[in-house]
């Protein structure tokens, strides 16, 4: 352990609520893809900082996009129109097809804003319940928690939001048992970041259309980890088809930077009226200047670079699978928002991989979950596949 790294765990240690589990390492800078160590170690990031940093470290015209923004102003709050932020609401929205849009600073924050978007809406009828599925992740705070249905971040923090009700991911027969004329919204996420990365079966969003086209309740679709091209489409429910009412954006659309975002379609143009809703940072003119990059890429080729990727990292990791049947059970997923299933236990991997310079993310306990930045090459798959590899066999 480095002296900064001893005097950094004992300062957190002692400072900080003991919410996060640090990895042993101090990270001096990042270039691309790579991250730097204080000791001068390169390591191979296949994390992106959990699906945010959409164009790696030190991309260059986030950076004169950011100091562009700060020579002019940083924040001058919500009370006054911000033209960067007003510029990446219509791309958003342009790019979507959907017709309003709010600005929040965060995944979570969003997933609040849609619940109350959805209470608003239905306010006066019989319509309350909301619907999430198995496996969900929608965020820590007390709305976006009690839509979460994993137990091990719900259960300390009861009680949480009533009205609240969690369906089995991808059972048609369920949905056509459980949803009613009570039934307000579904949220879901078509690909699932935290549960796995567990993808939503066709029958199951046309079980959800059909259901929605009956009873007319509202859906959200929970695109905060696999939005913003990440998938090989823009946002992944439009693989399926889902018809959905509101998209709840966050982690890429700010380029690094904290952003999250809500948008509506005609049919909740005009739930919010002014007052009704509101953030202090939301929308920042910062993080929105560099949102209009990562857009302005996606749009000059970048998005197809994704898809290309994509096929590329799947088509290495069903190759290890053949060589290790025993140990991969399944590679999973679309564009690069991959997961790979194993029979075990995933920690050791991650750790032995760390070890050998390449970053990956266990999740669910037994998935390697990969979510690289879009401007990583073939050849730092071929250096991520070979070390994946490696700890495979060891």
């Amino acid at each position: 352990m480095t002296d900064k790294l001893n005097i950094l765990k004992q300062t957190e240690d002692k400072d900080f609520f003991h919410t996060y589990k640090r990895l042993p390492i101090v990270i001096e800078k990042g270039e691309g893809c790579y991250l730097y160590t204080d000791k001068n170690e390169k390591i191979l990031d296949m994390f992106g900082g959990l699906a945010v940093n959409v164009l790696g470290y030190n991309h260059s015209e986030i950076t004169k996009a950011i100091e562009e923004q700060v020579k002019k102003y940083i924040h001058i709050s919500n009370y006054f129109y911000q033209e960067k932020q007003v510029a990446l609401g219509d791309r958003l929205l342009e790019v979507s097809g959907f017709s309003k849009i709010f600005f929040s600073n965060s995944g979570t924050e969003a997933c609040e804003a849609a619940i109350k978007a959805v209470r608003k809406f239905f306010l006066g009828t019989n319509k309350k319940e909301l619907v999430s599925f198995t496996g969900s992740f929608h965020g820590r705070t007390m709305g976006a928690l009690s839509l979460t249905a994993r137990k091990q971040y719900r259960d300390q923090f009861v009680p949480l939001l009533p009205d609240i009700r969690h369906l089995l991911f991808n059972s048609a027969v369920e949905l056509e048992e459980k949803i009613n004329d009570d039934t307000a919204a579904i949220f879901i996420e078509c690909i699932q970041g935290e549960g796995g990365v567990n993808e939503a079966e066709p029958e199951f969003i046309n079980k959800i259309n059909e259901l929605k086209a009956k009873f007319g309740f509202l859906v959200i679709a929970d695109e905060i980890q696999s939005g913003v091209g990440r998938t090989g489409k823009l946002h992944a429910f439009e693989h399926n088809k889902l018809d959905a009412d509101i998209i709840i954006l966050a982690k890429g659309i700010g380029g690094g930077l904290p952003l999250g975002a809500i948008l509506g379609n005609l049919r909740v143009e005009n739930v919010f009226t002014y007052g009704e809703h509101g953030s202090t940072f939301g929308g920042s003119p910062v993080a929105a200047s560099c949102g209009l990059v990562i857009f302005d890429l996606l749009k000059n080729g970048l998005q197809q670079r994704v898809i290309e990727l994509g096929e590329y990292l799947k088509s290495e990791l069903h190759k290890l699978m053949k060589r290790y049947p025993d140990i991969i059970k399944e590679v999973r997923g679309k564009g690069l928002m991959v997961g790979v299933e194993l029979n075990s236990t995933c920690e050791d991997v991650v750790q032995k991989m760390l070890s050998s310079g390449v970053l990956v993310n266990c999740t669910n306990q037994n998935v390697i979950r990969l979510l690289p930045p879009y401007v990583i090459n073939e050849a730092d798959i071929d250096l991520f596949i070979e070390t994946f590899g490696k700890a495979l066999k060891n």
